[in-house]
């Protein structure tokens, strides 16, 4: 290898000490992020609960049409011998991990000296990020009471639930809406006087199966058998609708986890019967001809990928008075959108110059060609993913306990209603990600690894650097385990459609799930 020429020299060093600078920079605003998340909560919460809605107003519906027999085989199968009971259960749970996460949190809001709390630092705010945080469990809480108190009172247990709703209505950090609810509500189960405004506002501040309940009790209330009537039989029309859509949440990515376990033992069988000859083994050693150096990785990764997406991006952004806050649901949808595509047109720009001096490129790298092993070796992985994942995902609640932030996209997918944005929303996690994040990390990044490291090692490491890219503690785990399969897949494949694939089909699956549970 030849020498650098002396010219070069200064350049060199001065770009050199450029990115030794931007990569502390970098690394102070990662470490920030992932402790941030920290006490954040997951979305996972939100995905169990929305889950448990469907469960609750499926369970109303009386199988009209089917024999009675084959209708409780059915409800057993798919609701439980007592959906009300398992769905109490869930939002106690929830409200448990919110509670004690609410109490964690107040405990920083000063700072321990000795064992004492230091009087300069009592009552200083929380950190801004923390501080919503605390706000928005603070209000699921009571949210949850106002829910809990209406499957007490299906129960029988009416002081159970008023006193729950007194709970709401007596709290300082109620919302007005809830406030308002709380009271209706009990002055609906003490049989005292309500109005038509009540009704209307039960229409509006509650939903499905905890709208009906309410809504019953008023019409009994107010003694009119009609309305009743008319409720009763919408109420079994939606029940079936929502039976439908928990069967779909429940049972397609079940099927397609059995798929990816018979997958993973005939694949394994294969392995052990033929060796080196097995599909598993395919380029399993075989590395990249790599003519750029590790300072070319470093560069690309820290200049174009963190520090022109997480740092100058906002940073510009923020100064034009440009954000996705003050927009409507359309205008957030096609903001982050944008957002992503200047990320990564930003990204792809650094990487297009750093390797432009090694033009051209060895054939094999960035290899994009739509032939069928390519499309079958990503829905193959998809599905082997699938077993995987459930179980690294079990795993992960276990450690997290509901904390460790998620990615905010799908809280903001969970609660859109706005068709428009969410086709937006669906393109760009399952058009725009795969294909700039699987040309970043597995067609530049593995590759550019295998100079320094085996392709088992390369893979790891690109699959733990895809993981903390997405900035949350507890996707780490989950996120490196499918950094792994995807590039376990182009490895074999050295083919990137076929991550492209995978990746796709993970995404879109994740925001059809998000679409049924969302209505």
């Amino acid at each position: 290898m030849t020498s650098e020429p002396n010219s070069m020299q200064p350049w060199l060093s001065l770009k050199r000490l450029f990115l030794i600078i931007v990569t502390a920079l970098v690394g102070l605003v990662l470490i920030q992020s992932l402790l941030s998340s920290w006490n954040e909560p997951q979305v996972a919460s939100q995905l169990q609960l929305y889950q448990t809605d469907l469960l609750l107003e499926g369970s109303a519906w009386q199988g009209a049409g089917l024999p009675d027999d084959q209708w409780a085989t059915i409800r057993t199968g798919l609701l439980g011998k007592d959906p009300v009971a398992t769905a109490k259960a869930q939002y106690e749970e929830v409200r448990a991990k919110a509670t004690a996460g609410m109490a964690q949190w107040r405990s920083q809001t000063t700072t321990p000296v000795d064992g004492l709390a230091d009087e300069a630092n009592a009552g200083k705010p929380l950190a801004r990020r923390l501080q919503t945080a605390l706000t928005q469990q603070e209000r699921l809480v009571q949210r949850l009471d106002l829910r809990l108190g209406l499957m007490e009172a299906y129960q029988g247990n009416p002081e159970a639930a008023i006193a729950r709703w007194n709970r709401v209505r007596d709290s300082d950090t109620a919302t007005a809406p809830d406030l308002r609810t709380a009271d209706t509500l009990i002055r609906l189960w003490q049989d005292n006087p309500v109005t038509p405004e009540d009704r209307v506002w039960l229409q509006t501040s509650l939903d499905g199966w905890f709208q009906y309940r309410a809504l019953g009790q008023f019409y009994q209330l107010q003694g009119t058998a009609i309305d009743r009537t008319k409720l009763q039989d919408l109420e079994q029309y939606t029940a079936q609708n929502k039976l439908v859509k928990l069967a779909l949440v429940a049972t397609m990515p079940a099927l397609g986890a059995v798929v990816g376990l018979g997958l993973i033992v005939g694949l394994g069988a294969q392995r052990v019967l033929q060796g080196s000859r097995s599909v598993l083994r395919q380029n399993a050693d075989r590395g990249w001809d790599i003519p750029w150096t590790g300072e070319t990785i470093w560069q690309v990764l820290i200049l174009g990928f963190f520090f022109v997406g997480q740092i100058l991006l906002p940073l510009v952004l923020g100064s034009l008075g440009l954000s996705g806050s003050s927009l409507s649901s359309r205008g957030r949808a096609i903001f982050s959108l944008v957002y992503y595509l200047l990320m990564a047109a930003g990204s792809l720009g650094v990487l297009w110059w750093s390797i432009r001096a090694y033009r051209p490129v060895p054939k094999q790298l960035f290899r994009i060609r739509l032939t069928g092993a390519g499309l079958l070796w990503g829905v193959g992985g998809y599905f082997v993913a699938l077993p995987l994942m459930f179980g690294v995902a079990l795993l992960n609640q276990q450690i997290w306990q509901g904390q460790g932030g998620s990615n905010p996209l799908l809280q903001t997918v969970l609660e859109e209603q706005d068709g428009v944005a969410l086709m937006v929303f669906f393109l760009t996690a399952a058009v725009a990600a795969p294909i700039f994040e699987e040309i970043l990390f597995r067609g530049f990044l593995l590759p550019s690894l295998t100079r320094y490291l085996s392709v088992g090692w390369s893979i790891v490491v690109s699959a733990l650097i895809f993981a903390t890219a997405h900035l949350s503690l507890s996707e780490v785990l989950p996120l490196t385990l499918l950094g792994a399969i995807l590039g376990f897949v182009y490895t074999r494949s050295r083919n990137l459609i076929s991550p492209m694939v995978l990746h796709s089909a993970w995404n879109s699956a994740t925001m059809l799930g998000l679409f049924i549970l969302g209505g």
